[in-house]
């Protein structure tokens, strides 16, 4: 016999969406011997509290990804890219709203001396090796994009898919 108290069964008519919501955007300080890679330390009063993360944030109705990187990556950081390419989409689920959500990757190159000023969302910021900042970063699916950027743009640019990847 059932007991419906303890027993969790999933909403019978809830249909789950898959939405491309929000951006992830890493940003880079190339111009040294080694890549330098940003990391942001979430505040203790916003979700993830004191989780490290890349710029993160919500695609606005009326934006485009790309659009949505750079507001975000302005007012996350205060910085502004110099070269922006879109990297992969990478899925995760929200249970709280049902939806798939799909985070779409780019990488922002940044000139020196990529002076940052966060905002409230976060309470410190690190500019690390990319190795470092690949064990810094909280999620999985974090570490796995900074590989893909790393692969991809190793040498500076995209080589022979640059127009394919190249936003600005």
């Amino acid at each position: 016999m059932r007991d419906p108290d303890t027993e969790w069964e999933p909403a019978r008519h809830a249909t789950t969406r898959i939405i491309a919501g929000v951006v992830d955007v890493y940003v880079i300080r190339p111009y040294r011997a080694a890549w330098r890679v940003l990391a942001l330390q979430r505040s203790f009063d916003t979700r993830c509290p004191g989780a490290w993360e890349s710029v993160h944030g919500k695609i606005e109705p009326d934006e485009t990804p790309e659009v949505a990187a750079v507001r975000e990556l302005a007012e996350e950081t205060g910085l502004q890219a110099e070269r922006l390419y879109n990297v992969s989409v990478q899925p995760f689920y929200l249970h709280t709203v049902n939806t798939i959500e799909m985070a779409v990757v780019f990488a922002a190159f940044v000139r020196e001396p990529g002076t940052v000023t966060i905002g409230p969302e976060h309470q410190a910021h690190e500019w690390l090796p990319v190795e470092l900042a690949r064990k810094r970063f909280i999620w999985p699916r974090s570490r796995a994009a900074l590989e893909d950027i790393v692969a991809l743009l190793k040498r500076g640019h995209a080589g022979p898919v640059e127009d394919v990847l190249r936003v600005l």
